[in-house]
C-alpha cells in the first residue's frame, strides 16, 4: 500500500513537472562553442575597434539571432564578458554531419591571417557561411579559388562598444543586407546558385529564453481561470484515492 502511494505521488508529480517544465534550454538555441586558435584569424562582420583580426586564443563562439535564413553570430572571449565580433552568416550544407565542432578557413597567402569560413555545430549538416564585404570578399576568392559569399552594403565595421541585443539597428541592418557570391574569376552570382538552403525544419529554432520570458505573460488574461487545471488535480487526487482503496481491499 505504501507503494501505490509513493506510486501515486511520484504520477502527480511527474505531471506538474510536464506542465511547468520550460519549453527551451540556452544551448537549444545560441549553439556555444569553445575554440582555440593556434594563430591569427580574420573575420568579417562588425567587430570592436582593433579585432577585425582575432589574435591566437580562445573564443566563444554563440547565435545571438536564427529565427530566419540570416543567422547573427557573435563571438566572445573566453570568459565571455566582452563581444569581439558580430557577424552575418548564411545556413550552408555539408554532406556529413560530425560529432565535433568543425570550424573551416580560406587560407591565405604566407605572412596573412587565414580567413573565417564556416562553422558546423555538432550533429548538423547545415553550418553557418560567413559573409564578407564585397571588396574582402573578391580578394579572397581569387587568393583561395573558393567561391565566397558577401554584401555588397559596407559591414565591415569598427565599434567602440558591443553589440548586445539582436535588435540593435546595426543588426537589423546585417539581416537585411543583400547577400550574392562570387567567384575567383571575380563573377557574381546569386546567393542560391552556391548555398544549399535548408529545409523548414531545421530552420525552425527554439526560441531564446529571453524571448520566452518576453512572451510569457505576466499575469493571467481576463478570459483566463485557474479553476479548470485545479479541478484537473482533484479528479486526479481523488482518481488516486480510489486506487489506493481498491489496493487496500485486495490486500485485506
Amino acid at each position: 500500500m505504501r507503494f501505490l502511494k509513493t506510486a501515486t505521488i511520484g504520477f502527480c508529480i511527474a505531471l506538474l513537472g510536464a506542465t511547468f517544465s520550460p519549453g527551451a534550454r540556452a544551448d537549444d538555441w545560441n549553439r556555444k562553442t569553445v575554440l582555440t586558435f593556434s594563430g591569427p584569424v580574420e573575420i568579417p562582420g562588425v567587430h570592436l575597434k582593433g579585432f577585425g583580426v582575432l589574435p591566437a586564443g580562445t573564443y566563444v563562439f554563440k547565435m545571438l539571432d536564427s529565427q530566419s535564413n540570416r543567422h547573427i553570430v557573435q563571438i566572445f572571449n573566453e570568459d565571455e564578458t566582452k563581444v569581439y565580433a558580430t557577424i552575418l552568416a548564411i545556413p550552408n550544407y555539408r554532406l556529413k554531419a560530425t560529432d565535433k565542432t568543425v570550424i573551416t578557413f580560406s587560407e591565405r597567402p604566407a605572412g596573412q591571417p587565414e580567413a573565417l569560413r564556416a562553422w558546423f555545430y555538432p550533429g548538423r549538416n547545415w553550418g553557418e557561411e560567413f559573409v564578407y564585404p564585397k571588396s574582402k570578399a573578391v580578394e579572397i576568392a581569387k587568393a583561395t579559388n573558393q567561391v565566397v559569399l558577401f554584401t555588397p552594403d559596407d559591414i565591415d565595421q569598427e565599434v567602440e562598444e558591443p553589440i548586445k541585443s539582436a535588435t540593435e539597428p546595426r543588426v537589423v541592418e546585417l539581416k537585411k543586407a543583400p547577400v550574392m557570391a562570387v567567384k575567383p574569376t571575380g563573377e557574381q552570382v546569386e546567393l542560391a546558385q552556391v548555398v544549399t538552403p535548408p529545409p523548414p525544419a531545421e530552420m525552425a529554432q527554439s526560441p531564446a529564453p529571453a524571448q520566452i520570458a518576453q512572451n510569457r505573460p505576466e499575469t493571467l488574461p481576463n478570459t483566463g481561470s485557474p479553476l479548470p487545471l485545479m479541478g484537473l488535480f482533484g479528479l486526479l487526487a481523488l482518481g488516486g484515492a480510489a486506487v489506493v482503496r481498491v489496493a487496500q481491499k485486495h490486500l485485506l
